[in-house]
């Protein structure tokens, strides 16, 4: 057999049949369900006639819709306050009990966004085919998974038949060797690789994330690099296993246990790229050269680093360029050739299914940690990606420091990474965010975003304005 790369060994053990017109079935092991996909999903089922081909591969939990206020959260699916967000988390909550489906449900220990908990509860495992109907499921990959988004019907394809129609991508591999910088964090690094490769980079393709970088790298921070290939045009990321991963899956509690538990991992070290491996493209970038990164208009792409100003429409080469830059600059407020660290925020947010687990908690209360968020804040919410991360938070008074230092520590959830629940933006105010899109209206109607890391959207809660994160850890260089 020829030398294959990750991706092409995780689609060759699940594949079913491969049609003469290039679709294939592909076998799915991980379905893992939302409020927000699902109904239309089970409803087709019911009308059908069918039940879930096999229900321990299926799991779910409510996280787009709910409500992160503690006190609205203490009442209850009842607690939510608009209607249709109610109807939809409720409407989980009854799917899942008529069709026998495990769901850890709104306040149960085990709830969270579906791409922190999945990997946590050791739903996601190395070597399995993993869809949900979010598209930032390509998270799960860090664990060397083929796991990507789905949309509706075909939820109901994978609850009806465990199995998918698609079609193979094209291998890209991401190099990033050398030394990270102080203050550069995995959000800084996969910023900086779709600023130079664009949101359309990686169309067609899946992206195996390779290099020194990513050896060095823990796995929460390949899940948040991996969360955000979607950003980069791909439909998956992954990160080959390694005993950084093997140790990550170990005790978990879908995990196998003891001598299966090693026959597994025995298994799981076959799953890296063959040393004459063939990649379709190959990017390759100097991990010293990445700092700080922000963005500072309306797509991924448009980033800088926190040291940089803000693009200007007359210096872009390329008209359609141009008009983007135009464009942007209206929607954000802003004016080219600013510096970027010269735009205030209204409103921080730390958390979303890219960085709210217990490394980037412990990372933005460092930086809070006997200091006071500024007076120009609006609001500065602290969202925990899960029951598990909100309890190991609170045990190590990572709480008590966010709430001393005047940011609000939430219950777990989705919260303003969209515009789907109580938390969002208002018109024209700007939001230091740690989640993976900043389109127009992405965390409220006429809403501005900037993207940055934990500590970065953590430092600017305490500044009132974008800044570097260096100058408070005294790490500038």
């Amino acid at each position: 057999m020829s030398q294959r790369t990750v991706y092409d060994k995780l689609w060759d053990s699940h594949l079913v049949q491969q049609n003469e017109d290039g679709s294939a079935l592909l076998y799915i092991d991980r379905h893992i369900l939302h409020e927000v996909t699902s109904p239309q999903a089970f409803e087709g089922l019911r009308i059908a006639g069918r039940k879930p081909w096999r229900l321990d591969t299926n799991l779910a939990t409510p996280d787009h819709n709910i409500s992160t206020d503690p006190a609205e959260r203490a009442a209850g699916v009842a607690g939510i306050p608009d209607n249709t967000s109610r109807i939809q988390v409720q409407t989980l909550d009854d799917n899942c009990d008529h069709f026998g489906i495990k769901e850890f449900k709104m306040n149960e220990m085990g709830q969270g966004i579906v791409h922190v908990m999945g990997p946590e509860l050791g739903a996601t495992m190395p070597g399995l085919t993993v869809v949900c109907g979010d598209s930032h499921t390509a998270t799960h990959g860090a664990l060397a998974c083929l796991a990507h988004g789905i949309g509706t019907s075909e939820v109901e394809h994978v609850l009806a038949s465990q199995c998918l129609v698609t079609k193979k991508m094209k291998n890209m591999r991401v190099t990033v060797d050398g030394a990270l910088g102080a203050g550069v964090t995995p959000k800084d690094v996969v910023l900086a690789i779709i600023a130079k490769i664009g949101t359309a980079g990686g169309n067609g393709h899946a992206i195996e994330f390779a290099g020194s970088v990513f050896s060095n790298m823990s796995i929460e921070g390949r899940m948040t690099v991996c969360n955000m290939a979607i950003e980069a045009g791909a439909r998956v990321g992954l990160v080959a296993v390694d005993e950084k991963t093997i140790e990550y899956c170990r005790g978990r509690q879908f995990m196998p246990a003891g001598e299966m538990f090693e026959k597994a991992a025995e298994y799981w070290r076959t799953l890296m790229s063959d040393p004459d491996a063939m990649f379709d493209t190959e990017v390759h970038i100097d991990g010293n050269d990445i700092a700080p990164q922000v963005s500072w208009g309306t797509s991924p792409e448009m980033v800088i680093p926190v040291t940089g100003n803000i693009p200007r429409a007359e210096d872009q080469t390329d008209v359609v360029k141009q008009k983007g830059v135009e464009r942007a600059l209206e929607y954000m407020g802003l004016e080219g050739g600013a510096p970027i660290s010269s735009v205030a925020v209204d409103r921080v947010f730390i958390g979303s299914c890219t960085n709210s687990r217990i490394e980037d908690m412990r990372a933005a209360a460092a930086v809070v940690e006997g200091r006071t968020v500024s007076d120009s804040i609006k609001q500065a919410l602290v969202v925990p990606g899960s029951q598990m991360v909100k309890a190991q938070a609170e045990a190590e008074g990572l709480d008590k420091i966010f709430i001393e230092a005047g940011l609000d520590w939430r219950e777990p959830g989705c919260s303003m990474c969209l515009a789907m629940n109580a938390d969002k933006l208002g018109a024209g105010e700007h939001c230091a965010s740690t989640s993976n899109r900043n389109f127009e209206g992405r965390q409220g109607n006429g809403g501005r975003t900037h993207l940055m890391s934990p500590e970065m959207a953590a430092a600017a809660a305490i500044a009132g304005h974008i800044v570097d994160v260096r100058e408070f850890t005294g790490d500038q260089s």
